[in-house]
């Protein structure tokens, strides 16, 4: 047996140098991202002036290695996770749900709206279980529009789920100004939560008992999606739409059924952070997790479990970057930039990647 044969066995006999080829090229293509985004981003850093080594050092010592920060970290994560798992949904269905946002803020206002007329009359138990299920089921009835203009006219849902985003910020922005309004404050936002009632913290810590709904939320639909007879079919779906006509599928219904659970998820990620965090909603309130989230599910894979690992990193840099931000001046929107240059590196990294394969 030559050498360089047996280098490609391991000790049973069997040959591994194609999954350890596999998962070399998956940490190229994945981590070569994350790396040269990094880079990038330093590079911008010390065209303005400002040391990267330190910006980064804030962004890890405030977002990872304090105790408070960690706790912020992980409260963070939270309704990042639940649209997590909405994307998750969509994508391995093969739809584009690029409405998360607007969905996200419709679930926070019905949350901040129903949470403190409802404490008046429902244990907090009772309360919390009815907001956050009201959120989850406005989030899914404002996809209903793009659902079914994709399912029974062909409409592309990129269009319309962005259409219907812009018109989700606004009415949502709306509704607390003009609606719920809470009259006993000059600041514009709904009645406020008390915090003895919202989402309890964990182990006596402040994070957010959010954090567990949004990583049962990920691990559920990760299992559902490729463990069951259900979430085949709606792979089957995003993968080949004649297949699925041709196996009997109710392709329409499925595409409605994929728009409802993504939405929802969404739209339970805005109860979760009101519920759990802010207690009411400031009218123009808008932190753009949703488009933020997308490139770490690409990242993931699609995997639910590699997206919590992702997840987690993005939070820390969103805290640990506001803290750099006060303390050397960079504006607290550079983690945007950030984000920027890792979507635009990760599109190039699978064109690249795409070509090799077609190449081969």
């Amino acid at each position: 047996m030559s050498a360089s044969l047996e280098t490609t066995l391991d000790e049973g006999g069997a040959d591994t140098s194609g999954p350890r080829r596999a998962l070399a090229h998956l940490a190229l293509v994945t981590l070569g991202p994350i790396l040269a985004a990094l880079v990038l981003s330093g590079l911008v850093l010390l065209a303005l002036g400002v040391d990267p080594f330190a910006y980064y050092g804030y962004v890890a010592q405030r977002g990872l290695f304090s105790w408070l920060g960690l706790q912020q970290t992980l409260t963070r994560m939270a309704p990042l996770l639940c649209l997590a798992a909405a994307l998750i949904v969509a994508f391995r269905a093969g739809i584009w749900n690029l409405g998360i946002d607007g969905q996200f803020l419709l679930g926070a206002v019905t949350s901040a709206a129903l949470a403190p007329f409802l404490i008046t009359v429902l244990p907090a138990g009772a309360v919390l279980l009815v907001a956050a299920a009201g959120a989850a089921l406005v989030g899914a009835l404002w996809s209903l529009l793009p659902a079914l203009l994709r399912a029974y006219q062909q409409v592309n849902e990129i269009i319309t789920t962005l259409m219907m985003t812009f018109l989700g910020v606004s009415f949502a922005n709306l509704l607390v100004k003009l609606v719920f309004l809470d009259p006993g404050t000059t600041v514009p936002q709904t009645r406020t939560l008390p915090v003895a009632d919202r989402l309890p913290t964990l182990f006596g810590t402040t994070i957010s008992g959010g954090l567990v709904l949004g990583l049962v939320a990920v691990v559920v639909v990760h299992l559902v999606m490729t463990r069951t007879a259900f979430g085949l079919k709606l792979r089957t779906v995003g993968e080949s739409p004649l297949a699925a006509r041709h196996a009997g599928l109710d392709v329409p219904l499925l595409t409605v059924a994929v728009f409802a659970i993504s939405a929802g998820f969404a739209g339970l990620a805005g109860g979760i952070e009101i519920l759990g965090v802010h207690g009411n909603l400031q009218a123009g309130w808008n932190p753009a997790y949703g488009l933020a989230v997308i490139p770490l599910v690409f990242l993931a894979r699609f995997n639910g479990f590699a997206a919590i690992v992702f997840v987690f990193f993005y939070s820390a840099l969103m805290i640990g970057g506001e803290s750099a931000a006060r303390r050397i001046g960079v504006p607290h929107y550079f983690t945007l930039v950030l984000v920027a240059n890792l979507l635009i590196l990760l599109a190039l990294a699978e064109y690249l990647d795409h070509r090799r394969r077609r190449a081969g």
